[in-house]
């Protein structure tokens, strides 16, 4: 029929004459005032319900790595590629620290309490955004484990040159550092340097190879403290314990057979560093050799030996009761 415009071919031509004749009416600015105060619209691959999420980069993590993707274990095995903090008060202690985020995720229709309140407080003061996500994809990047409904994202973890720690280290009065030889359970390193930052340790050291780097289950473990504490990487451990000696400390291993008590080591009153084994065979050989000392922890003969990162604490609370208790100059 003449002028039907809805049979199949037909054109419907744009009207040329004065005013809106011909024209589909706007939003009159409704839509943009509906915007306003919502903050910058984050991008699709960052929002879980948009089809440019799902379809990551496989390298991204929350997805499962290509041939030509490098797996996160592997990142994490190096200490590279961006990684997860999860939990209220690690991310708390994230944000308050000032770390860098790279994304940060709220659960959807997630408890509110006081920590998730200073969270949000603390994100808004800094301008960070707080994607809503499902708490399938929380469980997703927190790789099962407990998030309580939030986590960021940070970019990768900038470690302390051990020279630079050690020149922090010396500027402080009779400063600490921990040394970890192949602790290979980023848990246990997490609690090392949560403990090092509770007894006021200068920093802690890690070898590159063979060992746990900080990675977001370390993040997890030390409850944010590993936003106060730096943590060196060596590239030689045994080069590392032999330039801090030559700088003055006193080198200590804990070892179980060691012939000192804990609380005996000689020079306790200046720069020690305790130097922690490794989870099944304690110190290395060639790691002894580089201890002015080694110093054992009194334990029931029952028990065949401590957790590396419980009897970290236990001798840095040795080394600052044995301080307190030297007599004080008058």
């Amino acid at each position: 029929m003449a002028g039907n415009s809805q049979r199949k071919g037909a054109v419907r031509k744009v009207g040329k004459g004065i005013g809106n004749q011909g024209r589909t009416a706007g939003s009159g600015g409704r839509v943009k005032r509906g915007l306003e105060g919502r903050g910058p619209t984050p991008k699709a691959e960052d929002r879980p319900y948009h089809k440019a999420y799902r379809s990551r980069r496989p390298e991204e993590p929350g997805k499962t790595p290509g041939r030509r993707g490098v797996s996160d274990r592997a990142k994490a095995a190096a200490g590279a590629g961006p990684e997860w903090v999860i939990g209220r008060n690690p991310v708390y202690e994230a944000l308050k620290a000032g770390l860098p985020v790279k994304r940060a995720y709220l659960a959807e229709g997630v408890e509110r309490d006081s920590r998730l309140g200073d969270i949000l407080k603390l994100a808004a003061e800094r301008g960070i955004p707080l994607l809503q996500a499902s708490r399938f994809e929380l469980d997703k990047f927190a790789g099962g484990a407990v998030h309580q409904g939030v986590a960021i994202q940070l970019p990768e973890y900038e470690y302390t040159h051990p020279n630079d720690l050690l020149a922090d280290a010396l500027d402080a009065d009779a400063p600490i550092v921990v040394a970890c030889d192949s602790i290979t359970d980023p848990r246990n390193l997490g609690a090392i340097v949560r403990s090092a930052a509770a007894f006021g340790a200068s920093g802690v050291i890690v070898p590159e190879r063979r060992s746990a780097h900080m990675t977001a289950a370390a993040w997890k473990a030390s409850a944010g403290a590993a936003a106060r504490c730096p943590v060196a990487l060596a590239g030689n451990l045994n080069r590392v314990l032999r330039e801090y000696a030559e700088a003055g400390f006193v080198i200590v291993g804990l070892a179980g057979e060691g012939e000192t008590p804990i609380d005996d080591i000689p020079g306790v009153d200046g720069p020690v560093l305790i130097v922690i084994g490794s989870e099944g065979d304690g110190l290395a050989q060639l790691t002894r050799k580089n201890c002015d000392v080694l110093a054992s922890i009194p334990i029931a003969s029952e028990v065949e030996s401590l957790n590396a990162s419980v009897a970290a604490s236990v001798a840095l609370y040795e080394v600052m009761r044995s301080r307190a208790s030297l007599p004080t100059d008058t």
